[in-house]
């Protein structure tokens, strides 16, 4: 099973592209340490303040896809740089 989710966030307390990158980067090594995770910046390139991240995960079971999902959700929302907006998942 294939689970696509979108997921975008605000940051606050960096005010150029540089602070965002910094953020960005722990941010994705994170939720890299996850296993069955592939994740990359889709959007907001140009944008200091937003992030828009483009997640997928896959395994063998509908559940354990849900789950490992899940915790990066849990992750995301635990990293203390971001806030997360809004997110769309998706089974491929």
């Amino acid at each position: 099973m294939i689970l696509y989710a979108e997921v975008e966030c605000m940051i606050y307390d960096v005010h150029s592209l540089k602070g965002k990158r910094s953020v960005v980067k722990r941010l994705i090594h994170k939720i890299k340490d996850e296993p069955n995770v592939a994740v990359c910046e889709l959007k907001y390139h140009d944008l200091w303040n937003q992030i828009g991240l483009g997640i997928v995960t896959i395994a063998n079971e509908r559940a354990y896809t849900e789950k490992l999902m899940q915790d990066i959700l849990k992750t995301i929302d635990a990293f203390g740089e971001v806030e997360r907006t809004i997110t769309n998942k998706e089974w491929v």
